[in-house]
């Protein structure tokens, strides 16, 4: 019998470590599963929850929810119509901002609003003004490909300072309130408490992410506009909120699916390997592992790394965040376009933090 961290390797945990090693290979090397990315996730994530005979009506209806509860589809829907006819309008602000201003200035100035700002209006509405900007600024497909890959590291970051950002920093609070389990832990998480705990680092981090985009993305004279052929129809609108709709159930299910293993083996992961082990956010919801890791028990530094895992990786593929997922899909951006710079650039932003955190055991708060 083959044992991990303690524990017997079960036929079900082998078939979940292969459904996860399928979800990680065949989108780089099968182009209709690259093509077609939300019907592969939702096929794996069945096939999760199938293995670890999960599947209730409660599951079911979860994942008809999810995305609606969340108020991701809501949100994709109405701001798509809001782009739609205000289109024009802003083409005409942003040919304009470009005309007046240098392009790296706008490129760092746009990354370092959005990364701030999306805690406040969410990573979904972030990632829908970043997909505008993109697409009217004078660049080439693989240029504003980097632009919106290395903005959506820097929102994916952001979105953590609040509960309003995203899903995830909603659910660390919820799990990190009420009294401490033991002298010193945390608790009493309210509405501030990761901006104060995680909020200096994670602000430069985006700052860091906003020089980079400045320096790294470059005019080449060519400008291609990015998205698919209806793109402007009331059509393509709704097909890109279905699209997300289906990418948001089918994360869904692989992570009830995937829990399993999470709550077996993760759970009891020091903190310094945790952090390292968390790059699997990149294929999974950041939400689900956050739900199953944290926990007022862990030492307020076991959480700020995993947390910091979590949120630096999830920006490295197309499924790790919801801002990938909307970008990817209304610019037509593939698994592998995402991962040419999505992948070094996480493991470089990884390898820092881990660096500051553990090694140096920098990790300042605000003291709020």
């Amino acid at each position: 019998m083959v044992s991990i961290l303690g524990e017997v390797v079960t036929s079900t945990d082998w078939a979940l470590f292969f459904i996860a090693f399928l979800v990680l290979i065949l989108p780089f090397k099968v182009k209709i599963v690259e093509h077609n990315l939300e019907v592969f996730l939702f096929i794996m994530g069945a096939a999760a929850v199938t293995v670890t005979n999960k599947w209730t009506m409660e599951v079911i209806m979860t994942a008809a929810e999810e995305p609606i509860i969340k108020g991701i589809v809501p949100a994709v829907l109405v701001a798509g119509f809001i782009f739609l006819y205000g289109q024009k309008a802003f083409q005409s602000f942003m040919d304009g901002l470009v005309k007046r201003m240098n392009l790296g200035v706008i490129i760092f100035v746009s990354t370092l609003v959005l990364g701030l700002i999306c805690s406040v209006i969410t990573a979904i509405i972030s990632s829908l003004f970043l997909c505008e900007i993109a697409n009217t600024l004078p660049l080439d497909r693989k240029n504003k490909i980097n632009y919106v890959i290395i903005s959506c590291f820097a929102i994916g970051l952001g979105a953590v300072l609040t509960p309003l950002g995203e899903p995830l920093s909603t659910i660390a609070i919820s799990k990190l309130s009420g009294p401490a389990l033991y002298d010193g832990g945390p608790c009493c998480a309210g509405f501030l408490y990761l901006f104060d705990q995680l909020g200096i680092l994670i602000i430069l981090g985006v700052i860091l992410c906003s020089v980079f985009a400045m320096f790294y993305v470059k005019q080449t004279g060519k400008v291609e506009k990015m998205g698919s052929n209806e793109e402007g129809s009331v059509r393509e609108v709704i097909i890109r909120t279905l699209k997300v709709y289906a990418f948001v159930a089918a994360l869904f299910l692989l992570g009830a699916g995937m829990e399993v293993i999470i709550f077996k083996y993760l759970t009891k992961i020091p903190d310094y390997v945790l952090f390292w082990v968390n790059m699997i956010s990149a294929i999974l919801d950041n939400a689900t592992l956050t739900a199953a890791e944290i926990s007022k028990a862990m030492t307020q530094k076991q959480i700020n790394a995993a947390l910091y895992g979590l949120l630096i990786s999830g920006g490295m593929l197309i499924p790790g965040n919801i801002p990938n997922i909307i970008s990817a899909g209304k610019l037509g951006i593939t698994s592998s376009e995402w991962a040419k710079l999505g992948v070094p650039f996480g493991l470089v932003l990884n390898a820092l933090y881990f660096v500051v955190v553990f090694v140096l055991g920098i990790n300042p708060t605000l003291g709020l």
